[in-house]
């Protein structure tokens, strides 16, 4: 989804948009692209996209990581990493969406048709590592949009520094002097 605008008074936005599409298609960079052409077919475009996470419900468990990614390297990744989980997990069927503008991916993992939902989530940990690994081989990030969140808090030593943990403490400790906002969630208190 993306939305655009133009400060262009002699040029309606249309055509531009049209012009600028085509060329990402002729030179591969897209797939496929839709245009709405009225407010109405905007907004129903939009609930589409707001409406993902409660549609990938109905198709079973899934798998959900918030990652983001340097963008040049955002089709490589989702090509790589969606072919290793399939190697994986014959069947897996990723929904990836997100903010591509800031590199930010809902990298989304469907359990195969079929499947046993809980035999898909036990595992989770084997799954996400993939994904987590391949992530930070590309020079991206474990956390995005949603930040590290209470499940990715263990991981915070494997994927960041001392100095980098020492810096968020430090920061943790001058907004939040007396430790009352998430104590203990993320950042242990210093003993």
């Amino acid at each position: 989804m993306a939305e655009w605008a133009s400060s262009a008074r002699d040029e309606p936005l249309g055509p531009l948009a049209e012009r600028l599409l085509a060329g990402a298609l002729e030179g591969g960079l897209i797939h496929d692209a839709v245009l709405a052409a009225s407010e109405g077919q905007a907004t129903d475009l939009w609930r589409l996209r707001h409406h993902l996470s409660e549609a990938q419900k109905a198709e079973g468990a899934s798998i959900k990581h918030d990652i983001s990614l340097p963008q040049a390297h955002i089709p490589e990744f989702i090509e790589a990493c969606s072919h290793q989980l399939a190697a994986l997990v014959p069947g897996i069927r990723p929904c990836i969406f997100g903010h591509l503008g800031d590199g930010n991916l809902h990298f989304n993992l469907s359990q195969p048709k079929g499947a046993d939902p809980q035999n898909f989530l036990d595992r989770w940990d084997e799954i996400s590592t993939l994904v987590h690994q391949m992530t930070i081989k590309a020079g991206g990030s474990i956390s995005a949009e949603h930040g590290i969140g209470q499940m990715k808090a263990g991981l915070l030593a494997a994927v960041k520094d001392r100095a980098s943990l020492q810096a968020m403490a430090a920061i943790k400790a001058a907004l939040d002097p007396k430790g009352i906002l998430n104590p203990g969630r993320i950042l242990k208190p210093a003993s």
